[in-house]
């Protein structure tokens, strides 16, 4: 069985809605209180230049503040989820960091340089894909785009194994599970968490997932985890 690699950064935010088990892994319930000290539960640390595709991305909109991962595609290219974008009004990109308070540089771009996915909806966390388009950055050991194995902007990084959708309809239902979403099994209680949103999943050296929804009952309780298929 393959084993898919995962890193993250955001904090859960409880979704209302049709299924009450889904919350997008968003830090958006807590504008009162910022902070970026979500990541993925039970994952190791990483090393330097380890993950340099990973960005951490600090959005602010009308409603507060928030903070989600990226990945760099492009020289010029930011992708992350629609539910970090949705309701913001800017971003600051966060490049080359291990330690997430301490970037090699930043960008920060206005919502009129990202494209939102324009059949995104909340309530089932569909089509929950999001571009930014950012100034050109120069590639170095620290920044560069996503041609290894996925993780999130901060010190830690999971190995996680995909679930067929039917066994994760059970848990969400098939209104949100869809042909659109990958699964990976948490039993472990190795999954993504607060903070993690938008971050990259990749399998043998390409993106296939955008870190998306969890269980809003919480990150360890061993309910799957659930990604964006790039």
């Amino acid at each position: 069985m393959k084993v898919l690699v995962v890193l993250v950064l955001a904090i859960a935010a409880a979704s209302a809605g049709l299924l009450p088990q889904i919350a997008p892994v968003h830090p958006r319930d807590r504008i009162r209180k910022p902070t970026i000290n979500g990541r993925i539960t039970n994952g190791k640390n990483a090393v330097e230049n380890q993950f340099p595709y990973q960005v951490g991305l600090s959005f602010i909109g009308m409603k507060g503040s928030w903070w989600c991962g990226g990945s760099i595609i492009d020289n010029s290219w930011v992708l992350t989820a629609a539910h970090c974008t949705a309701g913001a009004s800017y971003v600051t990109v966060y490049y080359g960091a291990t330690v997430r308070s301490s970037p090699q540089f930043t960008q920060t771009v206005s919502k009129s340089d990202w494209i939102q996915h324009a059949n995104y909806i909340s309530k089932t966390v569909s089509n929950d894909i999001a571009l930014i388009k950012t100034s050109p950055v120069s590639f170095s050991a620290s920044v560069n785009k996503i041609n290894a194995i996925a993780s999130s902007y901060s010190t830690y990084f999971a190995d996680l194994t995909a679930i067929p959708n039917s066994v994760c309809q059970k848990t969400y239902g098939y209104l949100v599970v869809t042909s659109k979403v990958i699964c990976v099994d948490t039993s472990n209680a190795i999954s993504t968490c607060q903070g993690d949103s938008g971050g990259p999943l990749a399998l043998d050296g390409t993106l296939i997932g955008i870190t998306s929804f969890g269980a809003e009952d919480g990150c360890e309780i061993g309910l799957p985890a659930a990604f964006t298929r790039g």
